[in-house]
């Protein structure tokens, strides 16, 4: 534990990972149901996490993996949210842990401030207007040990440093950033992964069984096995923009959003795209059955503040019935969740746009549907960033019932980015961004 955690309230430590954890958390007021006459979306419950030190959470789970927390609290496991079967449940999943970025002569260098975070599933309880956490499992390679969320390869990733940005840090071919989680029907977890990007199957309590990355990604020196079964294409992934949205279909298919358009053929034209790309796969089949192109709304029309395309992002896909889904589309201050059915017809998988010789690409194209693309149609379900009391960057959705979803927001370990994110003492100053569970009810269902 770190010495800042000294004094704070501590989180006992279980027999083994995976198994509840005593830890409470703090509150925030439910927002008032403002919609509820008017026939508009309006929220219904706010549930606030409350401070747990990180180091103490991550010493529980796997003793030793973090020897200073400089002063971060849990946060991040608003990275997704899965019903987890009981009233008020959830799974969750955190993503690569505290990160963020200052610029050193003029470069930008991503910063890792608590290596020895290991990406972690938490179950969590809405209670009144606490979020509690129940259970935590580490996810850990074959042998056991955390994977870690630090970058994977060099050239490919950033590269990472210390909280200071001054010292550099070692790659880690195991290391995941994991962000969408599903639930298998044997107990099993499907998450998906920015580096590779990645579809990753980890077991019940939390080992990789497989991790599934695009042909050609070449990643080695790993402590689990990797298949290449994902399209080439994919290795064309913005950095820090691989797969961020799961969903799972009634059959047991798994629908991986890719958060942002590919670079294809260059980071400009994926910057300037509002094109990307769903996939389908069949965990029976273990391979890619078929590919969609998803065609964003124009970024004012999203978030009427912002005007550079590229902060547009999927963050999360729900399987609402059949082969539809709800998808978000998302800036860090405003979603707009859409709602399309996987047409048949409109799968482009193994065709001209998975070869990246194409020209123009998928990406470059102004508009996909008139050069014969089939997009997939969609329909605006609700705008979230009209909905009082929604708070900002939102990056799990979930079903609660036919008019109901439960919302989570990433509040990124309380950190920012620049040289003022620690103080002098390289203790954390806390954004004071909470992550906070919020149902919204939709009056006219989806």
């Amino acid at each position: 534990m770190s010495p800042s955690a000294a004094g704070r309230r501590r989180v006992h430590r279980s027999v083994a990972a995976g198994v509840p954890l005593a830890v409470l958390a703090a509150l925030v007021a439910a927002a008032p149901a403002s919609g509820a006459s008017s026939g508009e979306p309006y929220v219904t419950r706010t549930a606030t996490l409350g401070d747990i030190p990180l180091g103490a959470f991550s010493d529980t789970l796997l003793p030793g993996t973090v020897d200073d927390d400089r002063g971060v609290d849990l946060g991040g496991i608003g990275s997704d949210i899965y019903p987890a079967g009981r009233q008020g449940e959830f799974w969750t999943v955190t993503d690569r842990g505290p990160n963020g970025q200052i610029k050193v002569d003029g470069t930008k260098r991503r910063t890792f401030p608590v290596p020895g975070f290991d990406p972690a599933i938490v179950r969590i309880k809405v209670s009144g207007d606490t979020v509690k956490v129940l259970d935590a499992i580490p996810i850990t390679t074959s042998s056991g040990k955390p994977v870690t969320g630090l970058p994977d390869q060099e050239r490919r990733d950033e590269a990472p440093y210390t909280y200071d940005a001054r010292t550099r840090l070692a790659f880690n071919p195991n290391g995941l950033d994991t962000e969408g989680i599903v639930r298998a029907a044997d107990g099993s977890f499907w998450l998906v992964d920015e580096y590779g990007p990645s579809l990753v199957h980890v077991s019940a309590r939390g080992k990789v069984l497989t991790r599934y990355v695009p042909e050609g990604l070449n990643l080695t020196g790993t402590d689990y096995p990797v298949v290449e079964a994902l399209p080439s294409v994919l290795l064309h992934r913005k950095i820090n923009r691989g797969f961020e949205g799961l969903a799972q279909l009634p059959g047991g298919d798994l629908v991986l959003a890719v958060q942002s358009p590919l670079s294809l053929p260059d980071t400009a034209a994926g910057e300037a795209s509002r094109t990307t790309r769903l996939l389908r796969f069949s965990p029976r089949k273990k391979a890619v059955t078929a590919e969609y192109a998803y065609r964003f709304d124009p970024v004012e029309v999203v978030d009427p503040g912002e005007d550079d395309t590229s902060e547009l992002k999927i963050s999360s896909v729900v399987a609402v019935g059949g082969d539809r889904l709800l998808v978000e589309e998302r800036t860090d201050k405003a979603a707009r969740l859409q709602l399309v059915r996987l047409d048949r017809d409109a799968d482009i998988l193994g065709g001209a746009y998975d070869d990246d010789t194409t020209s123009p690409s998928l990406e470059q194209l102004d508009d996909p549907a008139a050069a014969g693309v089939p997009v997939l149609a969609k329909r605006l379900v609700v705008d979230l960033g009209t909905v009082a009391g929604v708070p900002g960057k939102i990056e799990g959705v979930a079903r609660v019932d036919h008019d109901t979803l439960a919302l989570i927001n990433d509040n990124d370990f309380g950190m920012t980015d620049g040289s003022g994110a620690f103080d002098a003492q390289g203790r954390l100053v806390d954004s004071g961004v909470e992550t906070k569970v919020t149902y919204v009810r939709l009056p006219r269902g989806i």
